[in-house]
């Protein structure tokens, strides 16, 4: 768990750890493999996969034009990343769109 939090703090220093947790919960036995633990902005199917459902199904975005711009603005964000945690990036697309308090 301080791993993840950690990682996500580099991006949002004030990171709240009962939030991270609760994504982590969320992700469930898909961070125990390290490919499915890591995001890919150059998979369509991932980004589609991640829109569909993080971004529509558990926080509620009905447009998924706009779901897709949250998206690809994280990706730009977490750009310097080779390998981005799916704990980060939730965390982040959450963030983005206003939703943490809703997790």
């Amino acid at each position: 768990m301080s791993d993840y939090l950690s990682d996500v703090q580099r991006y949002d220093a004030g990171a709240d750890a009962d939030v991270v947790q609760k994504i982590v919960k969320h992700l469930g036995i898909a961070l125990q493999s390290k490919d499915a633990s890591l995001v890919s902005c150059s998979d369509k199917s991932e980004l589609d996969r991640v829109r569909e459902k993080w971004c529509m199904k558990k926080l509620g975005e009905s447009d998924g034009s706009a779901a897709d711009g949250v998206v690809a603005k994280v990706c730009e964000t977490m750009k310097g990343d080779r390998q981005k945690q799916r704990v980060t990036f939730y965390y982040l697309v959450a963030k983005e769109m206003g939703k943490l308090g809703d997790l």
